[in-house]
């Protein structure tokens, strides 16, 4: 999840389109993370255990056992665009029209099509959401977080859907005197939809700061808490990021406000007690291909301002003791050219693409910015080793490095220089930074789990040079990991590339061809798709199933090499290489086309859909969540959020070369007169990043293109690109998917 750390991750927290991105997926991912107050979280309200009696779309509750069954036809409107000499129909352009009543009522026709055509599959819910929910501890608590004087954590309440964000002062033993500081499920109490994002204490622990989304736009409101009265102010704005980053004095913050495009473009400085009207402009971004975010350097010496394209960066430093200075721009933005920075002393180390492609880490002198020929270099850049992140400490840097698909933790001693590797025993895992807030702190907290590893929590003595392990999630239903096996795969793509996938599944289900797979994919944006743990899965490895996650180019598994050769011109090599592995997996006996499904979120479903257009005999059923599929249409609208910073990743259709290699790909354009997969489509009303037309037109189209499949539309009319969530909702939105993937694939027990 999206996590306000300090600001040096390029990929993931310099661009807040990447923010956005990064969540990977809730078939990957588990619903029961627990967060800390440093750490954002995102949730929504929904029934909590038992309460499975009728399935929730948004503003119309319908019975699951609802017995019509004829499919919506969707009325055509031909709209005739015409670009670089072509002439292309799109007669569903009208369900963009919001205000139109038809669309409203399309999209109600479609969901109880939906729920009439899934009521066979209640019981299957039912019993995949008693399994998730068996898995998770659902009174818990987190690892706590020391910021001097207190001990941050959050906890959960059995069938209650969010944390409870808690303190302790001195010590982090259960019998020392609890403070709640923040209770989520009270905020999100009579509310359809919830999101909490920047849960922010100040630096003299008295105030907190947190964003708030109440119905999926990512608009947040920014309030504050006075946690010595415990009142909560008004709120500061209602249009903003959501992230927000304290000055010093405690009293002092700056936050992002959106445009009418949504996007992130002008810093604000806030002050306690002051009228919003007061608030005064720290910087105004008016290029539309960048957003701005905000943060803080670990030592606390400066505010950071951070404007990001898909490719460019420029950061500016607002001295955070005197918070009515003036920006100084770190070094201006250069296209192509990615940084981002940390401060120590009189220098800063920074992390930059600048002739190294795979990033370089550089010591800089604070008396020597200007002169980079003198910047020396503390890790230089590998052809075959990405620099993903550093977290810096007093005494210490702590470096994340991916090689051959998979990261690693190295630790230097910055009196010394003195590298230092933290030592794991799988060859696949995931791992990450943690919550590291304190910049005096001689232990480095980890976060690691593997496909068949429950999620760990680590603190690494970065003196000494050992790793404790602090906490292992419990699986309360039982779970032994030697009852699965992982691997990690390579196969060749059309042109010769080699692929890589990772496959988990349980020791003795057979791979002769009998077994049911499911494939997930992505590609996009540099983003890794973690070979991690997920308890959920368990609910399809039981059952028989390979599940398998193919590292398409466009991702960033094996560098910027790979993620560069799977974007603008080179995408399709991003659909060759899925629709790769799916052979490759019915070759090597994993699987038969009979019992392989598709799953794909957001840039992922754009991946799904093109598959399924280029080899539909390939797949038995796929499902596709808030699917990117008419891109080209999208992204020849500039005035829809993201379209202009999006150039970066598909390319501007303004030029025809661009145009044409959209074309040749866009899962909305592409569709054939040919039997598809079986598929389940799931969009949100309120989704800023894919517009809920963009999957409900692809629908249209596929039922009247297509020769043959089933094609289910379900749009949450209350939610936005996260789809639902909260613990419990999420689990039974994951239960529904996965209902459908098991039915389709005539697995019913």
């Amino acid at each position: 999840m999206p996590e306000q750390r300090a600001q040096c991750r390029l990929l993931e927290k310099t661009l807040a389109l990447r923010v956005y991105e990064v969540r990977a997926g809730r078939m990957k991912r588990d619903s029961d993370e627990l967060t800390n107050p440093c750490t954002a979280i995102v949730g929504m309200a929904y029934p909590g255990p038992g309460q499975y009696a009728l399935a929730s779309y948004g503003r119309q509750t319908m019975s699951i056992n609802d017995t019509s069954a004829e499919p919506p036809k969707a009325p055509k409107q031909a709209r005739r665009i015409r670009s670089h000499g072509e002439v292309r129909v799109d007669e569903f352009a009208w369900l963009r029209n919001r205000d139109d009543p038809r669309v409203i009522a399309h999209l109600e026709a479609e969901n109880r099509y939906t729920a009439a055509i899934m009521a066979h599959t209640s019981t299957l819910r039912e019993r995949l959401y008693n399994e998730f929910v068996r898995r998770i501890r659902e009174d818990d608590e987190s690892v706590p977080v020391y910021i001097e004087p207190y001990w941050y954590y959050t906890r959960t309440r059995a069938g209650s859907e969010y944390p409870v964000f808690c303190r302790r002062r001195g010590s982090p033993a259960p019998q020392g005197a609890e403070e709640i500081i923040l209770d989520a499920n009270q905020l999100a109490a009579g509310h359809e939809y919830f999101a909490l994002e920047s849960v922010q204490v100040s630096p003299d622990h008295r105030y907190l700061a947190y964003s708030e989304d109440l119905d999926g736009s990512e608009r947040y409101a920014l309030r504050i808490r006075d946690l010595h009265s415990g009142q909560t102010l008004d709120a500061v704005t209602a249009q903003t990021s959501g992230a927000v980053a304290w000055a010093n004095d405690s009293r002092t913050l700056i936050y992002v406000l959106l445009d009418l495009a949504r996007r992130p473009y002008r810093v604000m400085r806030h002050r306690l007690g002051e009228e919003r009207s007061a608030d005064i402009e720290v910087l105004r971004e008016e290029d539309a291909a960048y957003f701005a975010s905000v943060g803080k350097t670990k030592d606390q010496r400066y505010l950071l301002v951070n404007l990001a394209s898909n490719i460019t960066s420029e950061v500016h430093l607002l001295d955070a003791d005197d918070p009515d200075a003036r920006l100084v721009c770190f070094r201006q933005r250069e296209r192509g050219i990615e940084y981002a920075i940390e401060h120590r002393g009189n220098e800063y180390f920074v992390m930059t693409n600048r002739r190294a492609i795979n990033f370089q880490l550089l010591r800089v002198p604070a008396s020597r910015l200007g002169d980079e020929a003198s910047w020396q270099t503390l890790v230089a850049h590998r052809a075959r080793v990405k620099l993903e992140d550093f977290e810096l400490f007093e005494r210490h840097l702590a470096l994340l490095s991916r090689e051959d698909g998979v990261c690693r933790v190295w630790v230097c001693d910055l009196a010394t220089s003195r590298w230092t590797a933290v030592p794991f025993d799988e060859p696949l895992y995931a791992v990450d930074f943690g919550d590291n807030p304190t910049f005096k702190a001689d232990r480095l907290r980890l976060a690691y789990s593997s496909l068949v590893t429950p999620p760990r929590v680590y603190d690494y003595d970065m003196a000494g040079g050992r790793l404790h392990l602090l906490k292992e999630r419990e699986i309360p239903s039982g779970y032994d990991p030697v009852e699965y096996r992982s691997e990690r795969l390579w196969a060749g793509s059309t042109d010769g590339a080699q692929v890589p996938i990772s496959i988990v599944r349980h020791r003795d289900t057979p791979l002769d061809g009998s077994a049911p797979c499911l494939l997930y994919g992505y590609g996009s944006y540099g983003i890794c798709t973690e070979p991690e743990f997920s308890s959920n899965r368990i609910s399809l490895l039981d059952r028989g199933f390979v599940y398998a996650i193919a590292h398409v180019r466009g991702g960033g598994e094996l560098g910027e090499h790979w993620k560069n050769a799977g974007k603008l011109l080179q995408k399709p090599n991003s659909v060759t290489d899925f629709i790769a592995w799916a052979q490759a997996l019915i070759d090597a006996r994993y699987t038969r086309a009979a019992r392989l499904a598709v799953l794909g979120e957001s840039a992922g479903g754009l991946l799904v859909g093109a598959a399924v257009n280029g080899r539909p005999d390939l797949f038995r059923a796929a499902v596709a969540e808030m699917p990117f599929v008419d891109v080209l249409n999208t992204m020849e609208d500039p005035s829809l959020p993201l379209t202009v910073i999006e150039y970066d990743e598909w390319g501007d259709p303004a030029q025809r070369r661009y145009y044409a290699a959209i074309r040749s790909y866009a899962p909305y354009e592409n569709i054939r007169a040919q039997r598809y997969p079986d598929m389940l489509v799931i969009a949100g009303w309120n989704d800023s990043r894919v517009q809920y037309w963009e999957p409900a037109k692809w629908v249209a189209r596929l039922r009247d293109r297509a020769a043959g499949g089933l094609f289910l539309l379900k749009t949450d009319l209350e939610a936005g690109h996260d789809g639902a969530c909260g613990r419990y909702r999420t689990l039974l939105e994951l239960a529904y998917a996965l209902s459908f993937v098991l039915s389709r694939l005539r697995i019913n027990e």
